[in-house]
């Protein structure tokens, strides 16, 4: 079989594991097309290529979903903006990382076509920034509730800039999330490897 040539590309980022995918768009008078995934791009590209569910959100503006993140069994999760534009933010709780604690933040609007990468070990929410927001996202882990948690995404030791004047539209379960300093004293907490991030 001839080899292509990926209808993708990667970018890494500040948060070791995460990457932005700019997929090739092709353009024409009709409008656009592109492969939104393509397993053989991906291996080429050293991403996975197993995904066992896909996930579809509708928010309205201001809503913010997360920080959550699943550790039995460990999620990871591959994102795109639909419809709309979001602030997505990235939270490192892996124990032993060096980046523990620190945060990543993007803008992804639809019409930029990126997508981004978060492997497990990362407590994953973003904000909505424009009137509706739809949010698809592919997982390598079934959803379990038990083995679920959040963060909460005003933690004063975390300093994470929102791009909201106000007080966004959460969830009753994201606004009792519990702060990443009581994760990190929890045993599942060790789920999460930076050396060794369970596949």
């Amino acid at each position: 079989m001839t080899a292509t040539k990926p209808q993708c590309e990667i970018e890494t980022t500040a948060l070791d594991g995460i990457v932005v995918i700019r997929s090739t768009v092709h353009y024409d008078d009709r409008g656009y097309f592109f492969e939104s995934f393509n397993a053989r791009d991906f291996a080429t590209l050293g991403l996975p290529t197993h995904f066992v569910q896909d996930n579809v959100s509708l928010s309205k503006r201001g809503v913010l979903r997360g920080l959550h993140f699943q550790w039995n069994e460990p999620m990871g999760k591959f994102l795109r903006v639909c419809v709309g534009r979001i602030q997505l933010v990235e939270l490192d709780i892996r124990p032993d990382s060096p980046f523990c604690g620190k945060h990543w933040s993007i803008e992804l609007t639809a019409e930029e076509h990126r997508a981004v990468w978060i492997p497990p070990g990362f407590a994953n929410g973003f904000l909505v920034l424009s009137d509706v927001a739809i949010v698809m996202y592919k997982c390598t882990a079934f959803y379990n509730p038990a083995g679920e948690g959040v963060i909460r995404w005003d933690d004063p030791a975390l300093g994470i800039p929102w791009m909201t004047n106000g007080t966004p539209l959460t969830s009753p379960k994201d606004a009792q999330g519990m702060t990443l300093a009581e994760w990190l004293v929890q045993p599942h907490a060790r789920v999460f490897s930076y050396y060794h991030p369970p596949q």
